[in-house]
């Protein structure tokens, strides 16, 4: 099987684990990164890597088939699009693109161009969450789902503060976790409806917590708890309640004891998917889309649930 000729776009504080999981998948070669930092790029181009300070340039030297973009939220919908637009497949970092407008015009692109279009949401992949998962009778079973993601966010951004302005992420805790919160739920139930929103701002107006109601499309509730402030380091976990009142737990974290390390494994599922979509022309664009509706659908309900 011929190797996928990839590049990654952004070396900001995500992209290690993306480059880390490339040299356990052989038919995925990483053969150019591009960063706006010299002296991010500098160790990649020692190492005799094609680096580029520009993805437009990178594009059309490379000879890519795919591109991963971890560029901060507010430059995603731009690097997919020139990608999309040159028929390279694109892997995205969540959320596929600042709003739902955004999101759904590189959608469309996507769909029009036939590349496919991947959003990343690497706790899909996580080992204890796919073991409970695995573990259930069917979703007919369930009465409903809970996912707590809680972190301090000051403490996961390193040295990338753009997840810190609004305008930049998309918003706080909401536009951040929620869609790796979202995405945990429709894991197990599917296709999702925001019912309630229950939202914490601090002075500055950024969302800080939220608690999301939301339910499925065969009547199953869920809820989603966020938090950026948390002040005992983190916990992310998901808890499906049965019909026969059994109750059913997966830490995310559990096992993986260093800081982030349990994302070393989740990004190698990251880019094995994102292979499989490309090598099977499967439209991959409806996940991304969808926690984007979700995210919108939030927002809203806090507005009108305020007035």
């Amino acid at each position: 099987m011929k190797p996928l000729r990839t590049g990654v776009v952004g070396l900001g504080v995500i992209s290690r684990f993306y480059l880390d999981a490339f040299p356990g998948l052989p038919t995925l070669d990483l053969v150019a990164v591009c960063d706006l930092r010299e002296e991010a790029l500098a160790p990649h181009r020692a190492a005799g890597l094609p680096s580029y300070r520009d993805h437009r340039r990178m594009l059309a030297e490379a000879g890519l088939d795919a591109i991963v973009v971890n560029v901060p939220n507010d430059a995603h919908a731009a690097v997919c699009r020139d990608a999309l637009d040159a028929g390279v497949a694109v892997c995205v970092e969540k959320p596929l693109a600042l709003d739902l407008a955004e999101g759904r015009a590189l959608t469309e692109l996507a769909l029009g161009g036939g590349a496919v279009l991947f959003t990343a949401f690497h706790r899909r992949y996580n080992d204890n969450v796919l073991g409970l998962l695995r573990s259930l009778p069917g979703p007919a079973a369930v009465e409903s789902v809970t996912v707590r993601y809680l972190e301090k966010i000051e403490e996961h951004v390193g040295q990338d503060r753009w997840y810190l302005d609004p305008d930049r992420c998309g918003g706080g805790c909401v536009a951040d976790n929620g869609p790796n919160a979202f995405d945990v739920v429709r894991l197990f139930l599917g296709e999702l409806t925001v019912e309630s929103a229950e939202v914490v701002r601090d002075e500055a107006g950024v969302d800080r917590q939220a608690r999301v109601g939301l339910r499925s499309a065969a009547g199953v509730p869920a809820t989603v708890e966020l938090d950026w402030s948390y002040p005992r380091g983190e916990a992310k976990d998901v808890t499906v309640r049965l019909k026969d009142g059994t109750e059913h737990h997966a830490d995310m974290l559990a096992g993986h004891h260093a800081f982030k390390s349990s994302l070393k494994h989740e990004y190698v599922g990251v880019l094995r998917e994102f292979e499989e979509a490309i090598r099977s022309g499967t439209d991959a664009s409806r996940a991304g889309l969808a926690m984007l509706e979700l995210v919108d659908a939030t927002y809203g309900t806090e507005r009108a649930e305020v007035v």
